[in-house]
Formats: structure tokens, C-alpha cells, sequence
């Protein structure tokens, strides 16, 4: 065999081993920022390029540090407790504090599961219109619930960590239509501020959208799983957090692009269409097809199916979690119904609730205004707490926040509390 041969079979078999080595690092931290680009993100990306151009680029850029500290945090009490954030608040705060993010969190993220079913079944009835949107919504429905309750916590995360591959089609979609490279470098390195209503609305939007409450409470909590799972037990130390950190980092990077590429689509093809109002994702589907092409729409409404697998686990199973947590009722996904009824019952009632918005006259949209609402209204208490347990020593001993962390918590808590201001202005001017 040549020499040459031999050198590049080294050199395959270095990379294979590099990149099997960073897929066993990849699971709560991919996930977790994998299923932050539900339908219901989707939609808003969606609107954000339609109504805006390449305008919000920016934005995917701006929100990559600040939520990746969020994340890292949250899972960072994650390992070191060994429980969800909903259990480590208990254990710290007064119990008023758990039961109102309880009830806040619960219509918040009914609300958002529906937005999803519905944006799932609007998307497969367009692929094969002779099945009705609420017989998908149901057909959606039964298909999650056996997924959550049958699969084993190992089963289920390595399932959701291949889910996670259908992000790649919004990566795809740009490069099949023609759009204006050096106006994309521009918008997104150069910041555009729009002082209107409409505008800084997207914005508040994106933002929520991005950086959602119940993304901490399924990234503790994860975490916390992952570390009870491992084969034999885990001393936490600097190169546990670093792998968390690789984890996390990649999942927000990912997620990132992800909202980056749907922004760009929609911006280089509805808004260049004069298209300029999208309200679902079923309709930025239907308009990119005449537009772009059947292939490029194919990829669109696929994506929107995928994500919807992937991210409404993590929005029932993180109030199973909270839920469980408050009250005491035995949980994990790799329990058995029979032993853990109240987790399980809980997780199957959201997603039927979720499901049932429709038939109750509750459209996407609004769900999606409600839940905007109760998520801007939670996401700074959130992060204060978040914060202030991991510089809490007695809970993190050695592993308290640095300084870097603690001034990104700040930025993000400053930007959600101004967020969260403008949104209830905007409500009520």
C-alpha cells in the first residue's frame, strides 16, 4: 500500500475518532437548544424576515452569548445538585416563589404546545391535503405521548439528539434561493434599530422566543438526569464542566444558525416578494413554494415536523419536571408509568390540553401572544434566581460563577427586564 494511502486512512481514522468523541459529548446542552427552535420559533423567525428583510440578522449574533450563559448556568446546577431547578429552588426560596412559576409556567407552556400541534398539523396538511389539520394534530399527539412513555431516558435522548439533524434542512433552504450575500454580511455584523412599534415588537418577540423559561427548567434538569445515568458515578470536576460547556455552546450555536438561516430565507424570498405579513407557519410555507420551488418548501414544512418531535418533549416533559419537583411525586423519563403516575400524567394532559386549544376556538396566534406574554413576564424572575443559586456557595460550593458569567446573567436579565417592560407597554398603549 502507497504511503499516501496510509497516510490519509490515519488521518480518517483520527477525524472518525475526533467526531465519535464529540457526538458522545453532544446530548442535554444540543438538545436543549435544538428544541428552542420549535414551530412556534419558526413562526416568528419567519415573521421576522418577512416583515423585516434581513433587518433582525443581527439579532442571532447578539443573543449567542447571552443565552449560552443562561444555559450554562442552569446546567450547571444541574450536575452539581443533581436535581431540576424547580427542586433547587424549593430546597432555597420560599415556597410562594416555586408555586408562582407553577402557575405561570403551566398556561405559558400549555399554550406553546398547542401553537406547535397546530403548526405541525397545518404543515403535514399541506404536504397531503386530503387528511384534515386535526386529524394530524391528533394522529401528532398519540405518535409523542407513546414516544415519551415508551423509550427509557437513554432511548429518548439518543432519539432526540438524531432529531436534532432536521435543524440542518433551514441550513439548506438559503442556498436554493438567490439572495444578496454582502446585504446579509451587512445586516448581520452592522446592528439595524427600527424606532417603531412594529419593529422593536419583533425584536421583544425574537428574544422571548429565544430565551424561554422553560428552557432552564429542562436544561437543569437534563443534565441532572444525564449525570444519574452515567454507568458509574461522576466527581465533578473541570473536565465534566468543560464537556458541559462544549455541549451547551454547540446545542445555542446550533440553534442560532438555525434562526439565523430561517431569518435569511424568508427574508430574501417573502420580503423580497412583498409578502410582508406571516402569521403561521403553515402560510410561510405555502408562500415559499411558488417562490422558491417545490424543494425548498418540501425542506421548509419537513423541518417544521421535525422540530415539533423534538421540541415538544422538552415543553411537557420540563412542567412534568416542575410539577413533580413541587410536589414531591416520584419523576424521570426512564421510570415506568405505574411507578412514576403523576410525572406521566401530567406530561399527557399537556399535550392533550395543548391539542385541544384548536377545537376550543384558540388560534395559533393568540396562543402564541398569550404564552409571549406569561414567558417575558417570568424570564427576569427566572434569571434572577438562576443567577443568584449559582453564586450561591452553599448550593454550588466550588462551582460559583465566574465573572464572565455573572456579566453576560446581568446583560441578559437587563435585556429580558426591558423586554418584558416593552411588551406589557406595547399591550396596553
Amino acid at each position: 500500500m502507497a504511503e499516501n494511502d496510509l497516510t490519509i486512512m490515519k488521518i480518517s481514522t483520527i477525524l472518525s475518532a475526533r467526531v465519535k468523541k464529540f457526538w458522545r459529548i453532544l446530548g442535554p446542552g444540543l438538545i436543549t437548544g435544538a428544541s428552542n427552535d420549535d414551530p412556534s420559533g419558526i413562526a416568528t423567525y419567519s415573521q421576522a424576515g418577512a416583515g423585516f428583510g434581513f433587518a433582525t440578522l443581527w439579532t442571532a449574533i447578539i443573543t449567542f452569548p447571552l443565552m449560552t450563559a443562561i444555559q450554562e448556568m442552569c446546567a450547571r446546577i444541574g450536575m452539581v445538585t443533581q436535581e431540576g431547578l424547580t427542586g433547587t429552588i424549593k430546597k432555597k426560596y420560599p415556597k410562594s416563589i416555586l408555586y408562582l412559576m407553577a402557575v405561570i409556567s403551566f398556561p405559558a407552556i400549555i399554550l406553546n404546545i398547542g401553537a406547535d400541534i397546530q403548526a405541525m398539523g397545518t404543515v403535514a396538511n399541506l404536504l397531503i391535503p386530503h387528511i384534515p389539520v386535526f386529524a394530524f394534530s391528533v394522529i401528532f399527539t398519540v405518535l409523542l405521548i407513546f414516544f415519551v412513555i415508551k423509550f427509557a431516558y437513554q432511548k429518548l435522548v439518543a432519539v432526540l439528539k438524531w432529531l436534532c439533524l432536521s435543524l440542518l434542512l433551514y441550513m439548506i433552504v438559503p442556498f436554493l434561493v438567490h439572495a444578496n450575500w454582502i446585504n446579509v454580511i451587512k445586516s448581520t455584523f452592522i446592528p439595524t434599530i427600527h424606532f417603531n412599534k412594529s419593529f422593536l415588537g419583533i425584536i421583544v418577540a425574537i428574544l422571548g422566543t429565544t430565551i424561554s423559561p422553560y428552557l432552564f427548567f429542562w436544561q437543569a434538569t437534563l443534565e441532572a438526569e444525564d449525570i444519574l445515568h452515567r454507568q458509574k458515578k461522576i466527581i465533578i470536576n473541570k473536565q465534566i464542566l468543560d464537556d458541559m460547556k462544549i455541549d451547551v455552546d454547540f446545542g445555542i450555536l446550533f440553534s442560532n444558525l438555525v434562526m439565523f438561516f430561517i431569518i435569511l430565507t424568508t427574508g430574501a424570498v417573502l420580503y423580497k416578494a412583498g409578502i410582508r405579513q406571516i402569521d403561521t407557519v403553515g402560510q410561510a410555507a405555502k408562500a415559499l413554494e411558488p417562490l422558491a420551488g417545490k424543494l425548498s418548501y418540501l425542506l421548509f414544512a419537513i423541518g417544521v415536523i421535525g422540530t415539533g418531535f423534538l421540541a415538544i418533549p422538552a415543553l411537557a416533559g420540563s412542567l412534568s419536571y416542575i410539577l413533580a419537583e413541587s410536589f414531591n411525586w416520584k419523576e424521570g423519563l426512564d421510570k415506568e408509568f405505574h411507578n412514576a403516575k403523576g410525572f406521566y400524567i401530567t406530561l399527557i394532559v399537556s399535550l392533550i390540553a395543548g391539542m385541544s386549544l384548536d377545537f376550543i376556538g384558540i388560534s395559533p396566534i393568540k396562543a402564541l401572544i398569550f404564552a409571549a406574554v406569561l414567558y417575558g413576564l417570568t424570564a427576569p424572575v427566572m434569571i434572577a434566581i438562576v443567577m443568584h443559586i449559582c453564586n450561591n456557595k452553599k448550593v454550588m460550593g466550588e462551582f460559583t460563577n465566574k465573572r464572565w458569567s455573572n456579566v453576560l446573567g446581568s446583560l441578559t436579565l437587563i435585556l429580558m427586564s426591558s423586554a418584558a417592560i416593552a411588551l406589557i407597554y406595547s399591550l396596553f398603549k
